[in-house]
């Protein structure tokens, strides 16, 4: 049965076509095979200024001279390839050139002999975004300088000609003296209008061919090509210490500072642009320490940071992400029975070169850098989980200790970070065993007071980490909610010879009977020690007589063997 309806005219289907085209995107073409337009949209006429249309003119004419072979190149893809193509040009027009992104495919011959199809969308917003974001990821948002990652750049630029050239040149780093008492005085607002003038004080006094650049705070660093003599230094020095000695006027305030300036040289003192920078900072630290308003070139005597500190650092984000950072546990055992109550869980860091790590040069990097917060909230969840790892290898409870550092003390997330380790371990909190030093607690007793008294709520025990070497004020032991005193190995480590140590260590362990405390002996390494310490009334000793730091797998044996109980003399065994 054949069909009544009537048939669309091929005239009229084109037409429709047209009036589709016309809003499928900012500008609209049908191209011949040949690369000639055979329709335009409105906005495409507009875009090209030609009122009487651009049919027959071939679409290689309207773009910028650089974007014709990657058009042709698209043209023929689109031809050959039915998926359609992308490509970005630049259009001309009567009064610029706009960046678009074509899109091409070929197309059924509707009327004519036009073959491809090509939308374009205007990409001057996302281009002008684009470079906004550029411009952001480079430059300082206050005095639009260059911020540290162009200043890596552009000193690496540098010191790419100078080993071309054999030129040597300087990186100087200028410091404002005084203006942290803008800001606290005077506020932020005020303290960032003075920066902003102090950039341009510095730009105008620099060269074209030197670069400027915002370092952070009111430190700005100035790079120097062919600069490097004592007395080229000395004139760049006094000019830019100048341009910041005349008063700053801000609103109705009149602020006076000056500046120190610190130079580090390529290639005598460096020969990298980390190192270039670092240099010169602490050569302006050194300026600082000195009085301030001085201009100071590195020496090595100075002793700027240790490059092997800031090598280190980095190097601990890195292994934060692959996993080197590991926990130690140290057996804590009854001064009579050798038997093991508990363990103090201890950080190691296992690095692929260097080995195992000391703490002692890490976690202070990690508490000065913050990273002490994401390590230490680890430390403390994986402890509580493996507790429960060691109560069941042991057959009865036992209890975990774990240090808590200065600045997660202070972290106001603290606590948030105690609860989920309590609730994702389920172990009873008054088996975790929270050390805190003297000195952490003293910072801020108000502060302390208030957080112990909820962790003390919260059922976990407090101890005084190396006790008697901080403040050693007693109204502390009864202000805080303290259970455990740890007794340094500073008094340990000359028992049971020394009669002052003795002395000390008899006075702790009546103070902590008084005062219903539990008292841990550290560094406890021979049996003389222990027998002293035993026969005091102490609880606990940990030491290398009775175990040193051991991974958990290990220490698991250790309770399963029942080792240090059998460490016990013969005479005292039950």
């Amino acid at each position: 049965m054949r069909s009544t309806s009537p048939l669309v005219p091929r005239q009229g289907l084109h037409q429709g076509l047209e009036g589709l085209l016309e809003a499928a995107g900012d500008v609209v073409f049908r191209l011949a095979a040949t690369g000639e337009i055979r329709f335009a949209n409105a906005g495409a006429i507009r875009l090209a200024g030609l009122p009487n249309g651009l049919r027959g003119a071939a679409l290689a004419a309207l773009v910028a001279d650089a974007d014709r072979a990657p058009l042709r190149h698209a043209l023929a893809d689109a031809l050959a390839n039915p998926q359609p193509v992308l490509v970005e040009a630049r259009l001309r027009s009567h009064q610029r050139e706009t960046w678009f992104e074509l899109r091409i495919m070929a197309c059924p011959n509707i009327s004519d002999d036009s073959t491809l199809l090509v939308i374009g969308r205007d990409m001057t917003a996302q281009h002008a975004t684009e470079e906004r974001l550029r411009h952001m990821a480079t430059h300082d948002a206050l005095t639009s300088l260059p911020n540290r990652v162009l200043l890596a750049d552009r000193i690496r630029m540098v010191i790419a000609s100078a080993r071309r050239s054999g030129q040597k040149f300087a990186v100087a780093a200028v410091g404002l003296d005084g203006f942290k008492k803008v800001n606290d005085g005077l506020g932020h607002p005020v303290g960032d209008e003075v920066l902003r003038q102090a950039a341009e004080r510095l730009r105008r006094t620099l060269r074209d061919s030197d670069t400027l650049a915002r370092a952070g705070g009111d430190e700005f660093v100035a790079v120097l090509p062919g600069t490097a003599g004592e007395n080229q230094l000395q004139l760049v020095a006094t000019r830019l210490q100048a341009a910041l000695q005349a008063p700053f006027e801000v609103g109705e305030h009149t602020i006076y500072l000056g500046a120190s300036v610190g130079i580090s040289t390529y290639p005598l003192h460096a020969e990298d642009e980390v190192r270039l920078v670092a240099l010169a900072d602490a050569a302006l630290t050194r300026a600082k320490e000195k009085g301030k308003g001085r201009c100071m070139v590195y020496s090595a005597r100075d002793k700027g940071a240790p490059a092997h500190d800031i090598s280190l650092e980095a190097a601990m984000f890195s292994a934060v992400r692959e996993g080197e950072f590991l926990l130690y546990y140290q057996p804590i055992v009854s001064a009579r029975s050798r038997k093991i109550e508990g363990f103090e869980t201890l950080m190691r860091w296992c690095h692929p070169t260097l080995g195992m790590v000391p703490p002692a040069r890490f976690i202070p990097i990690a508490e000065s850098n913050g990273l002490i917060n994401l390590l230490g909230a680890w430390a403390l969840k994986a402890a509580c989980m493996q507790v429960r790892q060691f109560e069941l290898a042991a057959r009865r409870e036992l209890y975990i200790s774990v240090n808590i550092s200065p600045r997660q003390f202070r972290s106001d997330q603290f606590l948030d970070v105690l609860d989920e380790a309590l609730s994702m371990s389920g172990v009873p909190a008054n088996r975790l065993v929270l050390e805190i030093t003297e000195g952490t607690l003293m910072v801020d007793p108000a502060h302390a007071e208030g957080l112990l008294l909820r962790m003390a709520e919260r059922s976990a025990r407090i101890a005084i980490d190396d006790f008697g070497t901080g403040y050693s004020s007693l109204a502390y032991l009864k202000r805080f909610p303290i259970s455990v005193l740890k007794v340094d190995r500073t008094f340990i480590k000359d028992l049971p010879d020394s009669r002052k140590d003795a002395a000390i260590c008899s006075a702790v362990l009546d103070l902590a009977r008084h005062l219903d405390l539990s008292v841990v002996a550290e560094g406890v390494e021979t049996e003389a020690q222990l027998a002293r310490l035993a026969q005091s009334g102490c609880h606990y000793v940990q030491g290398y007589l009775t175990g040193r730091p051991m991974p958990a797998h290990v220490a698991l044996a250790a309770l399963n063997d029942d080792l240090y109980e059998s460490l016990l003399p013969e005479e005292l065994r039950q």
